[in-house]
């Protein structure tokens, strides 16, 4: 909650630095895009390590890291100084401490309900930008942007960081535990709940799975899902004060996107878990296409309210889905280093998505192009997504068949 809710307030920090400084639009973005792609290119790196050190360890170094570059963007003086902090430092150490390495824990610690537990712990960045956007928004006004950055950055290393180092586990072995909490069984009895599921396509190492095409349709369906929401966790503030709301009602606005983010990624996570999961990762970047169209067609108030609920509910729906699926398909031995790889494209495509529409801001005057092209990429993820041979290749669905086999 608190580390992606304070990396995804830059955008109220974008008009008063970028009035202070001087800076046009195109190169706070680029600054940005930068930090997206270089989150996007380490996540591999550090999702191998992942599979090598465990979860723990990655994410307590990861949180501490965020904290202290936080805190050191208030000594922005220059942009190389915040190409430096915020393009670099910052987004290496997101790789370690993201909703992506979370995700690939809980994976481990989940089995039946394994969409259900990422949709929870995904649940808690959109709360961030739910709260700490506004907050942030607050404190500008209040104080002014570099105090803001000193205070988010103390949050995280005051309070996110002893709470993950005395909660976090990288197995439920640790805890003498299954997954979904399961006691271990001493008897020696198979227990068809606990058992660990196979498919067709699990992997040893993490390369095997690029001989198959759902890895590749969940990369490409995931690089236009980071197009389609970065360019809008950077542009979203800045697009609608342009339009003619005030601060404080943009970041209401984006407020309440986020809102609409719980509320998605919550309701998503229970259905994956008994209808499968391409098919809704279909329908969610279906949505998610209609709302653009909504922006782009209804300028003004009634656009940005619709685009607000309607893509706000879809903004963080696909991780579960995403995630899960990869876990499904490909297994837990290497989930850290592939789940890594898929978000790398979510990464390169948002890093893309922030300098097109800062590129196009500065060229047009407006946002028009840059949402008309994520409306039509969403519609081809939405495709791709349903070509996606869930039963015929997820654990989950061999597990079925093999249980009722053994029972017949």
């Amino acid at each position: 909650m608190v580390t992606m809710g304070a990396r995804n307030a830059i955008g109220v920090f974008v008009l008063p630095m970028s009035t202070e400084f001087g800076w046009s639009r195109t190169v706070m973005s680029f600054a940005a895009a930068v930090g997206i792609l270089v989150n996007g290119l380490t996540q591999p790196i550090l999702g191998y390590a992942y599979d090598l050190i465990g979860g723990r360890k990655l994410i307590l170094i990861g949180v501490l890291a965020i904290g202290i570059t936080v805190g050191l963007m208030s000594l922005t003086f220059h942009v190389l100084y915040f190409l430096l902090m915020f393009g670099f430092i910052m987004s290496i150490a997101m790789s370690a401490g993201s909703i992506t390495t979370g995700a690939v824990l809980v994976s481990k610690w989940f089995q039946r309900r394994r969409a259900t537990a990422i949709s929870v712990i995904s649940a808690g960045s959109t709360v961030g930008g739910l709260i700490l956007v506004p907050f942030a928004t607050y404190l500008i006004i209040l104080i002014d942007w570099r105090l803001t950055w000193v205070v988010l950055g103390m949050i995280i290393v005051i309070v996110v960081f002893p709470i993950s180092f005395l909660l976090l586990r990288n197995e439920p072995s640790d805890l003498g535990l299954l997954p979904d909490g399961e006691p271990i069984q001493t008897s020696g009895v198979s227990n068809t709940s606990t058992q660990q599921l196979s498919g067709p396509l699990m992997v040893e190492e993490w390369r095997h799975a690029f001989r198959s095409m759902p890895i590749w349709q969940l990369s490409a369906s995931y690089f236009v899902c980071g197009f389609t929401t970065l360019i809008m966790a950077f542009h979203f503030v800045p697009y609608a004060v342009e339009s003619g709301f005030s601060p404080s009602v943009a970041a209401t606005a984006f407020g309440l996107l986020s809102a609409m983010n719980t509320i998605g990624v919550l309701v998503i996570g229970p259905f994956a878990d008994k209808l499968g999961s391409k098919n809704l990762l279909g329908l969610v970047y279906a949505i998610r296409a209609f709302a653009y169209l909504g922006l782009f067609l209804l300028p003004g108030q009634s656009g940005l309210w619709i685009f607000a609920v309607i893509g706000g509910a879809s903004w963080i729906a696909t991780v579960p889905l995403t995630t899960g699926l990869t876990a499904d398909i490909y297994g837990l031995k290497k989930v850290g280093t592939l789940n890594g790889i898929v978000f790398m494209s979510h990464q390169i495509g948002g890093s893309i998505g922030i300098q097109f529409g800062g590129i196009m801001r500065d060229l047009t005057g407006s946002y028009s192009i840059p949402f008309a092209v994520a409306s039509l990429l969403l519609a081809l993820a939405s495709i791709t997504s349903f070509m996606i041979q869930e039963r015929r290749y997820s654990a989950k669905y061999h597990s079925v068949l093999t249980a009722v086999s053994a029972g017949n």
